[in-house]
């Protein structure tokens, strides 16, 4: 470790009172969902939606991102341990999340509240796009304090040593790179929305959404350390696999998208 070597040694505890216990990771995770709540009621309040139907819609985000986490970690990254282990996929709380799972979580819980709600699954999957992009923010500041899902050896000046780890070198923070990447992708999403007064052509913010973010998770993810054994004789990590449906998917929905006639009002 050198004198330009960021020591990183915070505790992923902020209190506990016996064996309860408040986590920097735990909040965080609340927060992606408390701010993405006041985005989409902006959202639901300029576009005359009633509240009623955002509450049933953040039930619905809820469970499709846990347990499409959870499950996504389960079986992408440790089938073979919860296979055997079924009970184990239930506890929670031992840490195991994945962001492709959530995301696939995400398609099929808005797709059972679009017939639910009558509404346009594009409308719902574009406005949705705007706040799972800042809940990047939260969900990666949460596994820096975690000291988890980092990077490779770099020579860099940032380069964090993650103490709690036993790590003695400096690594990639690529938490923080993904963490800045996902406002950033937020931004332009919140920018287009806003410029254009939640008219544009149905599809956009999603296609944007899904070519940007899955795109810097695929090259973020050739400095990043694997998260389980058998990837180290993959070609390409699991992270990677996973995400190259998610840009060929936008991209075709990008396509489309352009070639759709601009509409004269909301299409809800």
């Amino acid at each position: 470790m050198t004198l330009l070597d960021i020591p990183w040694n915070v505790n992923p505890e902020i209190f506990n009172i016996g064996k309860f216990a408040i986590r920097w990771y735990g909040l965080l995770f609340a927060s992606s969902f408390f701010f993405g709540y006041l985005i989409m009621a902006r959202f639901f309040k300029k576009e005359k939606i009633p509240e009623e139907v955002l509450d049933r819609l953040t039930l619905y985000m809820a469970l499709g991102t846990i347990i499409g986490a959870r499950f996504g970690h389960c079986l992408f990254y440790e089938p073979g341990y919860y296979l055997a282990h079924p009970l184990e996929i239930l506890k929670i709380w031992h840490g195991g999340l994945a962001s492709h799972g959530a995301g696939i979580g995400i398609f099929i819980a808005l797709y059972l509240f679009s017939k639910k709600s009558k509404k346009s699954y594009l409308w719902i999957l574009d406005r949705i796009a705007v706040v799972v992009a800042l809940s990047g923010l939260f969900i990666r500041t949460g596994n820096l304090m975690n000291s988890e899902i980092y990077g490779v050896e770099t020579s860099l000046p940032w380069g964090f040593v993650f103490l709690r780890n036993g790590e003695t070198l400096p690594k990639h923070p690529t938490q923080i790179y993904e963490a800045l990447a996902y406002f950033l992708i937020f931004i332009l999403l919140y920018f287009i929305y806003k410029r254009n007064q939640g008219v544009f052509k149905s599809g956009l913010l999603f296609s944007l959404f899904m070519i940007f973010v899955f795109t810097f998770r695929f090259f973020v993810e050739f400095i990043k350390t694997d998260q389980v054994a058998f990837e180290s004789g993959m070609m390409l990590n699991m992270g990677q696999w996973l995400s190259i449906p998610f840009v060929l998917f936008g991209i075709i929905l990008f396509i489309f998208v352009l070639k759709k006639p601009m509409p004269e009002k909301l299409d809800i």
